[in-house]
C-alpha cells in the first residue's frame, strides 16, 4: 500500500517521532507504514488522517 505519510509530514514539519506521539505508536511503526511494508487498522489509518485533515482516502492509497 503506498502512502503520502512522508508527504504530508514534510508539509507540517512533523518528524516520524512527533507523529507517532500524536497517533501513540512507535517511530518504527511510521517508518514502515511510509515504505509500504505495513498494513494500518482502520483506527491508526483514521488517526494518521485526522493529523493532516483528510480523508483516509487522501493519505492511503489502495491499489497503487
Amino acid at each position: 500500500m503506498k502512502t503520502r505519510i512522508k508527504e504530508l509530514r514534510a508539509r507540517e514539519n512533523l518528524t516520524q517521532q512527533q507523529l507517532a506521539d500524536k497517533v501513540h505508536v512507535r517511530r518504527e511503526t511510521i517508518v514502515f507504514l511510509e515504505k509500504g511494508k505495513y498494513n494500518p487498522s482502520l483506527k491508526l489509518a483514521y488517526d494518521i488522517s485526522q493529523v493532516f485533515n483528510l480523508h483516509i482516502e487522501e493519505v492511503f492509497l489502495v491499489g497503487e
